[in-house]
């Protein structure tokens, strides 16, 4: 199994989905009214889809994952051209920050990040940081879904987060898992969220199964038949197993 999608709710999936891809200089893959889908190479067969799902409104929940640019040395440039592409700047009490934090086409936040070191070969998708409750139990759980491993990140610099993963090739963006400022709300939705993708010799139950052991636990909402089975990580964040490639649905 393996890391494929970030799924983001979108209101106008389209134009967000739009403003995402000239971000990222992502290829679409799927042009929906209720759906976009766009694809970020890594290298070889390693990719991220961002998929964009319609809700009816704009998300209340308060943002557990978000996206983080790699500005560089081109930081200032990078943030105006974001601009120039709808973004606009928020104050969401960051304080004197060396990141900027823009709001995309639909107010959600995301940052443009200062010259790492830790940023080398993430491409424009430089981190996706996640809120935890307990960020070396869930780094660990999320090493065994994804099969990344531990990043050469110094926890002890302002900015970098307790624990980090990236993808064994050391290209495409860090999965930085942030102490959270407040426990995941009760019937809280994550915004944003990410889908594991089940290849052929996974067993779906088998892995239900571990999730549960290692403090995750499987939903099961109210939207009727779907090919993909919906959990939470030991933090209740949601993310999607999705079917292998060659599965039935």
């Amino acid at each position: 199994m393996f890391l494929e999608n970030l799924g983001i709710d979108a209101v106008d999936p389209i134009r967000l989905g739009r403003f995402w891809e000239a971000a990222l200089g992502t290829t679409a893959l799927t042009v929906e009214p209720d759906i976009y889908e766009t694809r970020l190479e890594i290298t070889g067969d390693a990719y991220l889809d961002l998929c964009f799902a319609q809700v009816p409104e704009p998300p209340a929940s308060p943002l557990r994952l978000h996206l983080d640019l790699r500005g560089g040395d081109r930081q200032l440039d990078v943030a105006d051209q974001l601009r120039e592409l709808g973004a606009r700047d928020l104050d969401i009490g960051q304080g004197e920050v060396p990141w900027i934090v823009l709001g995309d086409v639909e107010g959600t936040a995301f940052c443009v990040r200062e010259e790492r070191a830790e940023f080398t070969g993430t491409g424009p998708l430089a981190a996706l940081p996640l809120d935890s409750a307990d960020p070396q139990r869930d780094a660990d759980f999320w090493a065994w879904l994804t099969g990344w491993a531990d990043a050469d990140a110094d926890a002890d610099v302002p900015g970098i987060a307790p624990r980090t993963l990236r993808h064994p090739s050391l290209r495409g963006p860090l999965l930085e898992f942030c102490a959270e400022p407040e426990p995941k709300q009760a019937g809280a939705k994550n915004p944003i969220h990410l889908d594991i993708r089940l290849e052929d010799e996974d067993d779906a139950d088998e892995i239900a199964a571990q999730v549960a052991e290692r403090g995750g636990r499987e939903l099961h909402p109210d939207w009727g038949e779907l090919p993909w089975r919906v959990f939470q990580d030991p933090s209740r964040n949601e993310f999607c197993l999705l079917p292998a490639p060659g599965a039935s649905a």
